[in-house]
């Protein structure tokens, strides 16, 4: 895996598949991450597209980079 921020990020949620409970958040420049509907920090599982969020970058189970934690902004 290369570098990635070991900080909070800002973006928004680019993708998110409710049925399927994953999707993908945008830093806005060419970072993207995958996350879970269980990363979300409020517990509830579920979040909009373009809904603007903060969240970390932690090593996944994959052996990926993956947003964690996700809150909203």
């Amino acid at each position: 895996m290369s570098s990635a921020p070991a900080h909070a990020v800002g973006g928004v949620v680019a993708e998110f598949d409710d049925a399927a409970g994953y999707g993908v958040v945008s830093d806005g420049d060419d970072g993207r991450w995958f996350f879970h509907c269980t990363a979300i920090a409020d517990g509830s599982r579920t979040i909009d597209v373009g809904a603007p969020v903060t969240f970390d970058v932690v090593g996944g189970r994959l052996g990926r980079w993956e947003a964690n934690d996700l809150r909203r902004a």
